[in-house]
């Protein structure tokens, strides 16, 4: 996984799964095993799936040509709320693009060491056996 900033101020970890990687063909396989982790957890609220591709397309906007689906997994870990700011930062999501030969698969960074530890996990865990 690599840590980068996102037009020089975003904080994210983005893994490039190449498609032989994994035992999962395509996104929606790989949206349901992280759907099922997050949804595993007691301390996280699931709230939605959302189909960027679909909505860009509807929209007339402009995809990368080589990218076939784009979908987020919508979740909060939210154990507190310490100051009304931190809603500028929740709820978390986690985008999967599939591209021909793999997936891309993205979260920004979250103020909360042990939220970054869960995702980072869930992701990594895509790899391997289904």
């Amino acid at each position: 996984m690599k840590n980068t900033l996102l037009a020089d101020k975003y904080p994210i970890h983005v893994l490039e799964l190449e498609k032989a990687e994994t035992p999962r063909a395509h996104l929606d396989e790989l949206l349901r095993a992280l759907k099922a982790k997050a949804e595993a957890d007691p301390g996280v609220a699931m709230i939605a799936i959302f189909d960027h591709f679909a909505h860009t397309t509807v929209q007339g906007g402009e995809i990368r040509s080589d990218i076939l689906a784009a979908k987020n997994l919508i979740f909060c870990f939210g154990p507190r709320l310490p100051d009304p700011a931190m809603m500028a930062v929740r709820p978390r999501s986690i985008g999967i693009a599939e591209l021909p030969d793999r997936f891309v698969i993205s979260f920004l960074e979250a103020p909360m060491p042990e939220a970054n530890r869960k995702m980072t996990e869930w992701v990594l865990g895509l790899r391997g056996a289904a």
